[in-house]
């Protein structure tokens, strides 16, 4: 409607004048009509008016070099358009639109001799993306972008984000990517039971302003309800007591004229999933060799995927999140380690290793004349039960009837993933390989399946472009790129720090020599990881980015506090002592304001009150750790 591709039964959307982009979520066709268009044609026709000027600086330049007389009016006359022809151009900046769709186009992740092929050879993903770039180069005043994230890997995403960060217009934004949200929006239009509520800040305040306006709202329903009863408890003792019937009368009609307080609606999803406990597996589940693997080898049109990659090794445990750039061989390595893929190298399955896989499009083998429960039941083992197998369906959003009678042919797309997705899940595996499973799911089916593999006791490894996602529930990370996979301890946030700062930091420049790499893989391997204990150093590392430790052993921080005598020391740790009573009392102050319902009624008081509140905290914090060192080094110099 706000496109106004689509017109409101009641009510209207009224335009100011404003530009509207829209890119839609899913491209039914290529976004242009020619049937020779490409990426770079598609992008650059966000400038028509310039190409058009351009057209038209040519048409006149070819008159004046073909005219014989240039003497005449005409001639003069053209002279004079092309002058305003060329004074539009330099206002357009015309010299700057190729090199601009060229960076864009490469943002988005096409290379260059990509941006030239027929548009008709790529998949609907990456014309999406040429629809994107064409669409962000027009920089129109309001952007409406619906699921932009679901095509693009994880380093487009990046480039995006960084992209809408300067954007200087309105952008609208449909995503089910919690990671992006967080990072990208100032406000939330919450769409529930036909209504709109709009929450100031990014998703994981909305979470919390959600939660506690709904506390707010159940609070307020409860206390009117008491008071409801304690009336109505008046007018049923007293209703035939004369004496008493001008106050039943009052209240009767105070209860008819009370505004009632709706109850807080019931919050959409509950679903809780759990999947099957699983057998105990070798502690090694998965080996593969150093390994290599190019399509139509010894063809001309030999694609080279992995050259001498790993070795790896997949203990049993290990949450993987396997990542890297779109066609980098992800795909091909998850088939790889289910077998199913032939390479240069040898595959070595553990002892008693019971493997599941989701594929992306593995909807595509669905038997169509199942019921969405035959379908399940086909999947799953024969001891579960018919109630087990509703409880997983209704973990996925099938309930009631469609569990039982609906047709795997009536799904939708994204309905017949989920199933898929169930499928996959019904199984007691101790292995599962699953790629891109958040796919079509909802916000909430996320955070079900998040959940859900933070319980899981087997081993995964899962390909996604949703960082939150990984970031919740990986312990490894595989980075894919350039013929080889680099491999690292810890989240997905501690695994960007080691890209920003630490050992992984330029690991993928094609400027570094081959053993260079063999240092920074073993750097990252599991034997280093095993031998010095699993648990991940990136928290020490981002606390003291240059390794900071002093040779005695102690922190810039102590070591500053060892310099100082002990006056010195003393009037520190009174100063922060007289800080912490400024802070407490302020942390005091806010948490009272916290707790008035009030506050709740304006938006951008609550988020600036709990700003305040987080960084007293942070403030409280800093001067605890200050207290306690200065303190104690203080107590060590006055007992000795």
């Amino acid at each position: 409607m706000i496109a106004g591709t689509l017109t409101p039964d009641a009510g209207r959307v009224e335009n100011t004048g404003v530009s509207v982009g829209y890119l839609r979520q899913d491209l039914q066709s290529s976004p242009a009509s020619d049937r020779e268009a490409t990426p770079r044609s598609v992008a650059l026709s966000a400038f028509d008016d310039v190409l058009a000027l351009e057209a038209e600086e040519e048409r006149l330049t070819r008159a004046l070099d073909e005219a014989d007389d240039h003497e005449s009016e005409a001639y003069w006359n053209r002279i004079e358009k092309l002058g305003r022809v060329q004074e539009r151009l330099d206002t357009h900046e015309a010299h700057r639109i190729r090199p601009r769709t060229e960076a864009m186009l490469a943002g988005l992740g096409f290379a260059e001799e990509e941006m030239d092929r027929p548009l008709a050879s790529f998949s609907g993903g990456w014309r999406m993306r040429a629809a994107l770039a064409r669409l962000l180069l027009q920089k129109p005043d309001v952007l409406l972008l619906d699921e932009p994230t679901n095509h693009l890997d994880i380093d487009a995403i990046d480039w995006l984000e960084g992209t809408l960060d300067e954007y200087d217009g309105t952008v609208v934004i449909v995503s089910h990517d919690r990671f992006f949200l967080d990072r990208m929006v100032t406000s939330i239009a919450e769409l529930a039971r036909g209504r709109i509520t709009t929450y100031e800040g990014n998703y994981s305040y909305y979470l919390e302003a959600r939660k506690e306006r709904r506390a707010l709202q159940q609070a307020r329903y409860e206390n009117q309800q008491k008071k409801i009863e304690k009336i109505q408890a008046f007018i049923d003792k007293f209703r035939y007591n004369a004496s008493k019937a001008a106050q039943v009368q009052s209240r009767i009609k105070k209860l008819e004229k009370m505004d009632r307080v709706k109850p807080p609606p019931p919050l959409t999803g509950g679903m809780n999933l759990r999947l099957p406990q699983p057998r105990r597996a070798g502690e090694i589940v998965m080996r593969l060799s150093r390994f290599s693997k190019t399509y139509g080898e010894g063809t001309p049109e030999a694609v080279p995927v992995f050259d001498e990659a790993g070795p790896l090794a997949v203990e049993r445990g290990d949450k993987i999140a396997l990542i890297g750039p779109n066609g980098a061989g992800k795909s091909t390595l998850m088939r790889m380690l289910r077998g199913t893929e032939p390479f240069d190298g040898e595959r070595e399955e553990g002892h008693k290793v019971d493997m599941t896989h989701f594929a992306q499009h593995q909807a595509d083998v669905l038997n169509p004349d199942h019921t969405l429960l035959e379908s399940l039941r086909e999947a799953a083992p024969p001891s579960r039960e018919d109630t087990e197998l509703r409880s997983l369906l209704g973990a996925f959003l099938f309930t009631g009837d469609d569990a039982v009678r609906k047709k795997v042919h009536m799904l939708s797309g994204g309905e017949q993933s989920r199933l898929a997705l169930a499928r996959t899940l019904s199984s007691p595996a101790n292995l599962l390989l699953l790629d891109e499973p958040t796919n079509h799911l909802d916000l909430p089916s996320r955070e079900v399946l998040v959940d859900a593999l933070q319980q899981y006791a087997g081993t995964f490894i899962v390909v996604s472009h949703d960082r939150h996602f990984i970031d919740e529930v990986a312990t490894n990370v595989w980075r894919v790129e350039q013929g080889r996979v680099l491999t690292f301890d810890g989240t997905y946030e501690e695994y960007q720090w080691h890209r920003e700062h630490g050992t992984a930091a330029g690991t993928f420049s094609s400027e570094k020599g081959a053993s260079e790499r063999e240092t920074s893989e073993n750097s990252a391997s599991k034997s280093d990881s095993a031998q010095n204990g699993r648990a991940s150093s990136v928290e020490a590392a981002a606390s003291q980015p240059n390794g900071a430790a002093e040779q005695n052993g102690t922190s810039d921080a102590d070591s500053a506090y060892a310099s100082m005598n002990t006056y010195t020391l003393r009037q520190t740790v009174e100063e922060v002592e007289t800080d912490i009573e400024e802070l407490e009392a302020r942390e005091e102050e806010l948490q009272e304001r916290l707790a008035d319902p009030t506050l709740y009624d304006d938006a951008r008081r609550t988020r600036e009150t709990r700003e305040e509140y987080e960084r007293v905290q942070e403030e409280l914090s800093d001067a605890y750790e200050t207290w306690e060192k200065a303190g104690e080094l203080l107590l060590e110099r006055e007992d000795g």
